[in-house]
């Protein structure tokens, strides 16, 4: 596994980790809340032999640069951040592939940017119109998303820290994966080098997707233009149904918007698919290579 620093020309540092054969088919990986790059270590390793891999840690994640500001984590930064990595690391990908937050970003990015990226690989994250829908008008969908309420609160990273992180272990349900050493680079993502995970929360605070809190939410009046989230490029999704936050009523209708898709749920897997299936997710990527 390589570690480097990737600094942008907008002045964001993302922390790296690479692995694969330099000049095989090159592929990013996205992470998720309340994940860091490590996440894909296994996958890569799986797919040394057929592809160049780099994982960034997300601003706001450790090692990578966390600005102060809330307004610093809107959308349109973020996915500046990875346009900004795809290209100075040399040009489009091949494959951008993304689990939840990462997910979102791939999804706008895909949509905005098409030139960057050939195809797309989305595990358990929401389209944002499908999502923004579900969140409006579906009952379960906003009862699993109330969580995101309680993320956004100005006190929440204290709140996650205390008793060993006793409230982010229930994240990961009943996790048979999640080994005492898996749990000790958690930790560590968590503590990110003693600036916590406020920067990971400003994800939600900056985002309008999430269940109303009042009449005067924005998500009643939150508007997303079609061009702004069709996804002409190929886009295959890998959904593991037993998600307990993202429900599966989030793909009726994604062919609406992304009209190249290719969808494969997986039964009895959670929205921790990569860390539950690494095989299936490296099989998944090698075909579509």
């Amino acid at each position: 596994m390589r570690c480097f620093d990737l600094v942008l020309p907008h002045g964001i540092t993302l922390a790296c980790r690479a692995a694969g054969r330099i000049g095989a088919p090159r592929v990013m990986l996205l992470h998720g809340f309340p994940e860091a790059a490590f996440v894909w270590d296994e996958v890569m390793a799986m797919l040394a032999a057929d592809a160049d891999c780099v994982a960034p840690n997300l601003r706001g994640y450790v090692g990578s640069s966390a600005p102060v500001d809330i307004a610093a984590y809107r959308p349109k930064w973020l996915v500046a951040d990875v346009a900004a990595a795809i290209t100075a690391l040399g040009g489009p990908l091949d494959l951008l592939v993304a689990h939840d937050w990462g997910g979102a970003l791939a999804w706008s990015l895909a949509a905005a940017q098409p030139g960057l990226v050939k195809r797309l690989l989305i595990i358990n994250s929401p389209h944002p119109a499908t999502f923004l829908r579900e969140l409006r008008h579906d009952a379960a969908q906003q009862a699993a998303s109330a969580y995101m309420n309680f993320l956004c609160r100005p006190d929440a990273d204290v709140l996650l820290r205390e008793r060993d992180h006793a409230r982010l272990w229930p994240f990961f349900g009943d996790a048979a994966w999640l080994t005492e050493a898996l749990r000790e680079r958690y930790r560590a993502a968590w503590d990110n080098e003693g600036r916590g995970l406020a920067g990971a929360l400003n994800y939600y605070r900056a985002s309008p997707l999430r269940p109303a809190t009042g009449p005067g939410d924005p998500l009643h009046t939150l508007v997303l233009p079609d061009a702004a989230v069709t996804v002409a490029v190929p886009a295959s999704v890998l959904w593991g149904d037993a998600d307990r936050a993202l429900l599966p009523g989030l793909l009726d209708g994604l062919q609406t918007w992304v009209p190249r898709l290719q969808l494969q749920r997986v039964q009895q897997a959670s929205h921790w698919l990569v860390h539950e299936q690494p095989a299936l997710v490296a099989d998944t990527i090698r075909r579509l290579l």
